[in-house]
């Protein structure tokens, strides 16, 4: 069973990354490709990334950037394997047995369609600069495999998952998304209405990449536009029923409460709390539904 390893690079050294899995492909045997495609990074990660182009099965470079679902899909052109495991840039190998472990998964169970491996991050707390996006991760991400169980599809991610071929073939990224946020979950909502099931094991990647709180709520604000767009679309909408800041927007009744998130110098100080890093995430969510009020308002 030739696997096929899919890793879509954006301004990132993936080395090491690409080390840690030759490794394990020669020392466990693993019948394995590696294609990295690079999303228009800037030329100093291309440069210091061009030392793989010998080491891996494909090497493609891309001119124009063109966002986190279109470049998913555009592995299929390249892979040859029956199966497709995509994984982060920023992701980092901490088990020797990583492929190992989804290999032995779909040896067991040959009706398996699609796996996810679950995330970490570093369990100390980073400094306060960064500590949002760390705080996030360890709270709402990197659920222990019993919860993700109990919620498959809300619980999906694209960090670190295995995909058959045949599957991916017929449902893809959805191409209209190109910017940060929920592309993730339309795709496991996609696979949810074709009754397709989403396997979950213990076999997390570590989330390389500390990013400051500034960084992260930019990538927030750019996550709620998508998640407006998905929700215009009549389509696309009901398939969002289930997410948890759709379920608190739809609850939205009373316009007094509406008007106070409209104010800019309500979302100004709720951003300006959470710059500061060390908060009840609550305020985070607070955050999110004002962004999405009025983003639905405009």
């Amino acid at each position: 069973m030739l696997l096929s390893i899919c890793i879509p690079v954006y301004n990132f050294d993936v080395r090491g990354l690409v080390s840690d899995l030759k490794k394990e492909i020669g020392t466990n045997g693993i019948d394995a490709e590696i294609i990295l495609i690079d999303d228009a990074s800037l030329g100093n990660y291309k440069k210091t990334n061009q030392v793989l182009q010998n080491e891996v099965k494909n090497f493609i470079f891309l001119e124009e950037n063109i966002g986190r679902s279109r470049i998913r899909n555009l592995f299929q052109k390249y892979a040859e394997g029956e199966y497709l495991l995509f994984l982060d840039c920023d992701g980092k190998i901490t088990d020797k047995n990583f492929l190992k472990k989804y290999t032995e998964f779909i040896q067991k169970d040959q009706e398996t369609k699609v796996i996810y491996g679950g995330r970490s991050v570093l369990r100390h707390a980073p400094g306060p600069e960064y500590y949002l996006r760390w705080k996030f991760a360890i709270e709402r991400e990197n659920l222990p495999l019993g919860l993700r169980l109990s919620k498959p599809y809300l619980s999906f991610q694209t960090n670190n998952f295995i995909i058959k071929r045949e599957v991916f073939e017929k449902i893809h990224f959805n191409p209209d998304f190109q910017k940060y946020g929920y592309e993730d979950l339309l795709f496991a909502m996609d696979l949810k209405s074709e009754k397709i099931k989403i396997n979950h094991i213990d076999n997390p990647i570590l989330n390389n990449d500390l990013e400051t709180n500034t960084i992260y709520l930019e990538k927030v604000a750019e996550s709620v536009e998508s998640l407006t767009k998905m929700l215009r679309d009549k389509s696309l909408k009901p398939k969002l029923s289930e997410v948890k800041l759709v379920r608190l927007y739809n609850k939205l009744f009373f316009k007094s409460f509406i008007e106070l998130f409209l104010a800019d110098k309500t979302l100004y100080a709720l951003k300006s709390k959470l710059l500061k890093g060390n908060d009840n995430l609550y305020y985070l969510d607070l955050y999110k539904l004002g962004l999405l009020i009025k983003d639905m308002k405009e």
